[in-house]
């Protein structure tokens, strides 16, 4: 449904965050964060939100930490 794609270029390996707003069966809104080494197996986490409102809310907080760890889009 939505999606965001960072990216952190470190002097050993480059790295990626993304973060996913999606629907589950169950009509509650996931969000998917997915971090790691490109090209390295990826670690993921889901949360489930009553309502996309509440989705959207935690997201945003997911987004705004990385930025401030330092990915940047691309």
């Amino acid at each position: 449904m939505v999606d965001v794609l960072l990216y952190r270029h470190g002097a050993r390996h480059a790295r990626f965050y993304r973060v996913e707003i999606t629907m589950n069966l169950f009509a509650e809104a996931s969000v998917v964060i997915e971090w790691g080494t490109i090209g390295g197996q990826p670690c993921r986490r889901v949360s489930c939100h009553s309502d996309l409102r509440a989705a959207s809310s935690a997201a945003d907080r997911y987004r705004q930490r990385a930025l401030g760890r330092g990915y940047q889009r691309a």
